[in-house]
């Protein structure tokens, strides 16, 4: 199967000129995005890294390559599909390698990775992604979605109350340009608190100033060793976080908002990804749910344009992937209620769809439960609450509600 396929466009309706698309908005939640990567998630990676006793090259390296090829891959697959796609690295997945590493060399942990990017390549070049996804009924998986993405709103006011004086101007900048409609269309809500963050940290001196030496990355090369040990320990659960979890998200966000996402093809590059990472030390790859939401919101205008949003992303993350050595002391200048005040902002219109979408039709048992597993944090055998939030709301729908099966079309 070529892994550039299922290319869902009308190439009558795309313009030559793709330089039309690159709007403000589309610039804005691509920077959004790339913030809200860019902090909290690297902040595991870091937390992952100091539990295996990891070098600065060998952390350096590890960032390199889960921004780097990620960037790349938002970059070449947005403009190809015409899709906002957003290629990351599992977060779940980096937890998991931290407590790998307190038991297996880093090199173990590497061959785990290798042996996880091929079963995903399996499972995509097979075709039973796509399958699953047309079975599991969108409510259900909207359920899951918006169990996700709930925090991020509730984010919006713990951050306020975190800092009042701060995240209470931006978000009052923010609901300010949203409520002045003809203005709103022009200048996006988040860019102006951006713009009213970037005033405001100076001024009230929230910038964290260390020390900052410029260099770029030294990517290193690192040889697997596979030991069952750690294969058995790892690649089951990073292969679950990746299909069942993050890809799961990505691709619910990306219908919901009307795109037809390459289940298979998107598959097959994550898998590919992640057996590339690997060389270089990073860990699995997939496609983000949060970061789709902020890149594929309505606030990007036109839904054929928002492919732009993904390639602003994806030049970020590369140049973040440059200069990996400076990472983890940019993530300290901006306080981390600031980046959950962003985040949950540029996210906040697609939960509500989200909402809407989980409990306005059919399968309501089926996702109030897949809703309530997700946000409860529930965990069983190292595997996360939105995996179990999807088997929990597919069990209750299909002993209460099995009439809504037989109906044929799960909407």
């Amino acid at each position: 199967m070529p892994i550039l396929k299922e290319r869902e466009l009308d190439q009558g309706n795309i313009k030559l000129d793709l330089r039309q698309y690159f709007t403000i908005p589309n610039v804005s939640n691509g920077f959004v995005a790339w913030l809200f990567g860019a902090t909290g998630p690297l902040l595991i990676v870091l937390q992952a890294a100091e539990k295996g006793g990891l070098s600065a090259d060998q952390i350096s390296s590890w960032i390199f390559s889960i921004y780097g090829m990620a960037g790349i891959l938002s970059v070449i697959l947005s403009i190809y599909y015409r899709q906002p796609i957003a290629m990351a690295f599992s977060i779940p997945g980096a937890v998991l390698v931290g407590t790998a590493l307190a038991q297996h060399s880093f090199e173990e942990v590497i061959g785990a990775y290798m042996v996880t990017g091929m079963l995903i390549l399996v499972l995509g070049m097979s075709g039973i992604i796509h399958r699953m996804m047309m079975f599991l009924p969108v409510p259900i998986m909207m359920g899951m979605v918006s169990g996700v993405l709930l925090p991020f709103g509730i984010d919006i006011f713990r951050s306020v109350s975190e800092n009042v004086w701060l995240n209470g101007i931006v978000l009052a900048v923010f609901l300010l340009i949203l409520s002045m409609k003809s203005l709103a269309t022009k200048f996006p809500p988040i860019l102006g608190a951006i713009v009213a963050a970037v005033i405001l940290l100076p001024m009230q001196g929230s910038v964290d100033r260390q020390e900052l030496s410029v260099s770029l990355v030294k990517p290193l090369w690192f040889t697997p060793e596979f030991s069952l040990a750690a294969i058995g320990e790892l690649v089951i659960p990073l292969a679950l976080t990746v299909i069942a979890i993050q890809n799961a998200q990505g691709f619910g966000l990306m219908k919901e908002l009307g795109y037809q996402p390459p289940v298979n093809a998107l598959t097959n590059w994550t898998g590919i990804t992640s057996i590339i990472n690997g060389f270089f030390g990073g860990h699995s790859a997939c496609i983000a749910g949060p970061m789709t939401a902020i890149i594929a919101s309505e606030e990007g205008g036109p839904k054929e344009g928002r492919f732009a949003a993904g390639v602003m992303l994806g030049f970020f993350m590369i140049l973040f992937g440059l200069f990996a050595p400076m990472a983890a002391v940019i993530t300290q200048w901006i306080p981390s209620s600031l980046i959950k005040l962003l985040g949950g902002l540029a996210m906040l219109a697609v939960l509500m769809n989200s909402l809407q979408v989980s409990f306005s039709g059919r399968f309501k048992l089926g996702a109030i439960t897949s809703f309530l597993i997700t946000i409860s944090g529930f965990q069983l055998l190292h595997i996360g609450a939105p995996f179990w939030g999807l088997v929990g709301g597919l069990l209750a729908s299909w002993m209460v509600e099995r009439e809504e099966f037989r109906k044929g079309t799960y909407r």
